[in-house]
């Protein structure tokens, strides 16, 4: 399968917890599911024009919901938590949210 860049960056999180790490240069992502770190590195450099110092990944489990009797499941997840390096600037979509 070929992942663009824009394929494997889908959306980012925002919450408390990325807010408050992004004063040490680090972003969090959802991204594709099937997309390994050094091809998140490489997307997160190409869209946002930054240098790349980590990216540590996890997977989420989708949950279980029910609506009655009839039982589905939300899709699972993979999240990356990007670290630039120290000489790099910040992503400007994130700047206006602090």
């Amino acid at each position: 399968m070929n992942l663009t860049s824009h394929d494997i960056i889908r959306k980012p999180v925002i919450t408390e917890k990325s807010m408050a790490a992004m004063a040490e240069k680090k972003y969090t992502f959802i991204v594709h599911i099937s997309a390994n770190k050094v091809q998140i590195k490489k997307a997160v450099e190409e869209v946002f024009g930054v240098k790349v110092a980590d990216v540590k990944t996890m997977r989420t489990l989708g949950k279980t919901k029910r609506v009655g009797v009839h039982v589905g499941k939300r899709a699972d997840q993979k999240k990356a938590v990007v670290t630039l390096t120290e000489d790099s600037k910040g992503i400007e979509f994130f700047e206006g949210m602090q």
